[in-house]
């Protein structure tokens, strides 16, 4: 199966945000294995909690741009084809 590319801005965009959240987990997981202090952990969790919600956010829109910008191509194939 082909793998479909597409240098979109938005697109980018948006997976120029989710590498953040990535990177933003990484140190939150380091920095929650190191602190012994409950209260500290809870407020980790929270973020991570947080940083999850908005990656999983991220992923439904580039599923929904990817789509739309799939169905443009289509139609302007069939118009100018």
């Amino acid at each position: 199966m082909q793998k479909i590319t597409m240098d979109d801005p938005y697109l980018n965009e948006l997976k120029g945000d989710f590498d953040a959240y990535s990177s933003q987990l990484k140190k939150l997981k380091v920095k929650l294995l190191k602190t012994g202090s409950a209260e500290q952990q809870a407020r980790i969790i929270k973020q991570i909690d947080s940083i999850a919600n908005k990656m999983e956010n991220n992923q439904k829109q580039s599923v929904k741009v990817t789509k739309s910008r799939i169905k443009e191509r289509k139609s302007k194939t069939r118009r100018f084809g």
